[in-house]
């Protein structure tokens, strides 16, 4: 209500005609967030380093985000996480309870910003296959979160590597995935280790398969 005794109170414009008569048109687009780099950026420190330099088997891993324009998302985060080298995780969740890092200094973490071009790289060790609870395995896989403007919540998805076409065919992960998307989650081979495009969309079938969690 309008203080009609202050001169100070907020005052409104009316319009003397009807609200039909208004022109409209398509509300501009806003972009949500990311709001990741307010409380992690500046990155954390050696993010990317899941495994000292010189580690036995230390290999590169990278990414290229890519937006559903086809253009790189640069402002992107990937966050991976990963079995060591035996297929352990160095953590009471793991069911067959926790076991010393193979190598040594690894760490099952690693979170690293994209550059201008889309591309994030992060430094870790192959990790070994995963027992499943009927008796199989998971093939040897790094898991991927990505976060990025727009998204509210971040998507998760796999990077399986080239080396494993006899265990990608039992793996009971990929098995869910429809087969003709099955090769976007799985890495191409490098000079330094290994890399994959993530499209967050695309409407000409590139878009990389992502997982409810």
């Amino acid at each position: 209500m309008i203080d009609t005794q202050n001169p100070d109170a907020p005052r409104y414009p009316v319009f003397g005609r009807s609200q039909d008569e208004v022109p409209f048109g398509i509300t501009p687009s806003q972009t949500v967030g990311p709001y990741v780099h307010i409380g992690l950026y500046p990155a954390w420190e050696n993010g990317g380093v899941a495994v000292p330099e010189g580690t036995p088997g230390r290999i590169e891993v990278s990414f290229t985000v890519i937006d559903g324009a086809g253009e790189p998302v640069s402002d992107a985060m990937i966050e991976t996480w990963q079995a060591d080298a035996a297929g352990r995780f160095e953590s009471p969740g793991d069911p067959r309870g926790a076991a010393q890092a193979t190598p040594a200094g690894f760490r099952s973490l690693a979170r690293v910003f994209a550059d201008e071009t889309g591309a994030a790289v992060i430094h870790t060790v192959k990790p070994g296959a995963l027992p499943t609870e009927n008796g199989g395995n998971e093939a040897p896989h790094i898991n991927v979160g990505v976060f990025a403007r727009g998204m509210l919540e971040r998507l998760f998805t796999r990077l399986y590597f080239p080396d494993d076409t006899e265990a990608h065919a039992s793996d009971p992960v990929l098995a869910a995935v429809p087969e003709p998307d099955r090769p976007k989650l799985i890495a191409e081979r490098t000079d330094r280790g290994y890399h994959l495009t993530i499209h967050v969309q695309s409407d000409d079938g590139r878009e990389t398969p992502f997982f409810a969690l």
